[in-house]
């Protein structure tokens, strides 16, 4: 046991049990057992074969805990981090790390102030169709991107736990919107220019269920047009939207979905203009009329794989001063300041014009 690195994880619902099954997986890691204030959920953990301290204080005193995952209500994820790394723990907290830029300073300060790593977990940056859009995106196949598309829909609504409720930090811009915002920072890296958005109150007045955002970036190039970004959430959507979809001069690729369904389509001959107009019910249009098969190609999708558990194989090695955090104090803070952005938006209606 003393060989490996010793985790224990505080809260024991869908995002814990998430962790710990994925810990129990890892021949680097020791999972030293959870805490839940929830007696049922520490009795479900027990008779899965896992250890239960009887208290927060027990297991922030065990000396083997080298590293604590938080995985709680959101406006419960500042106090507890801040807790765990004043008893001299490193610690990872589920998103979003907090309700305000604010707190997240706080506990980027309690950090340093006690000498441990911390980070949030932005498990999505293994999501193979964001790695498969990013690669496209970053080896330039579709010439001066112009237009991506991001968004993720669901038919039931928002869950009807805590993430329904304002006060314990609930809405789809704070559960779904830092993964797809976080996504897209990680892709594009120029800076923010404006955000606008709007939000959705289908099935709950609380907090939103659902939102889109237009975020603009500085052009890569001087004088280019900027890079326009659509980030969308949906829970009452009964046809899905496309996963993402990507706009280049040169051509187009779309992801359907989780299971990597979609295509790349590029131009093959400039030359060939001539279009056959396409009658409509009430006219024709030479515009809108498709290419002829000899001026385009069709191309798979790259194939790129990944391992969620190197979010934890580079923290062992972050800790031991061997590796930086994958996931930064600055991208943390970016994310933050970016959902800020569109909340603030949302309420005023008015576009947000600044520097991200």
């Amino acid at each position: 046991m003393s060989e490996k690195f010793g985790v224990a994880v505080i809260g024991y619902g869908g995002m814990g049990g998430w962790h710990v099954r994925q810990l129990k997986t890892m021949d680097e890691i020791q999972l030293c057992g959870i805490y839940d204030r929830d007696p049922k959920r520490n009795a479900t953990a027990e008779k899965a074969g896992v250890h239960v301290y009887q208290s927060m204080e027990e297991l922030l005193a065990d000396p083997m805990v080298k590293l604590v995952t938080i995985a709680i209500p959101n406006d419960q994820h500042k106090d507890v981090s801040i807790w765990a790394m004043q008893a001299g723990k490193n610690v990872v907290c589920e998103k979003p790390v907090a309700l305000s830029t604010d707190e997240t300073v706080e506990m980027i300060k309690a950090a340093k102030a006690n000498g441990v790593l911390f980070t949030v977990h932005q498990n999505r940056r293994w999501d193979e169709d964001f790695l498969t859009i990013k690669k496209i995106y970053e080896e330039g196949q579709l010439g001066r991107v112009f237009k991506i598309e991001s968004r993720v829909h669901g038919s039931r609504g928002i869950p009807s736990d805590w993430r329904n409720q304002k006060i314990y930090g609930g809405g789809m811009v704070l559960d779904w919107g830092v993964h797809l915002l976080d996504q897209i920072l990680m892709m594009v890296k120029e800076p923010v220019v404006s955000v606008y958005a709007d939000l959705d109150n289908v099935t709950n007045q609380e907090v939103d269920d659902g939102f889109k955002a237009i975020i603009h970036f500085a052009p890569h190039i001087a004088g280019e047009p900027p890079l326009s970004c659509q980030v969308e959430v949906g829970t009452s959507n009964f046809i899905n939207l496309p996963r993402w979809y990507m706009l280049g001069e040169n051509g187009s690729a779309v992801i359907e979905d989780w299971d990597l369904n979609g295509k790349i389509v590029m131009v093959s001959d400039w030359e060939k203009r001539d279009a056959v107009p396409v009658v409509t019910a009430a006219g024709l249009t030479k515009t809108m009329a498709p290419r002829t098969k000899d001026t385009i190609q069709e191309y798979p999708l790259p194939e790129v794989h990944s391992d969620v558990r190197d979010f934890y194989r580079n923290l062992i090695q972050a800790v031991d001063g061997k590796a930086e955090q994958i996931v930064k104090h600055q991208e943390i803070l970016r994310s933050m300041r970016l959902m800020e952005a569109v909340l603030h938006s949302a309420e005023t209606g008015e576009t947000v014009h600044w520097v991200i």
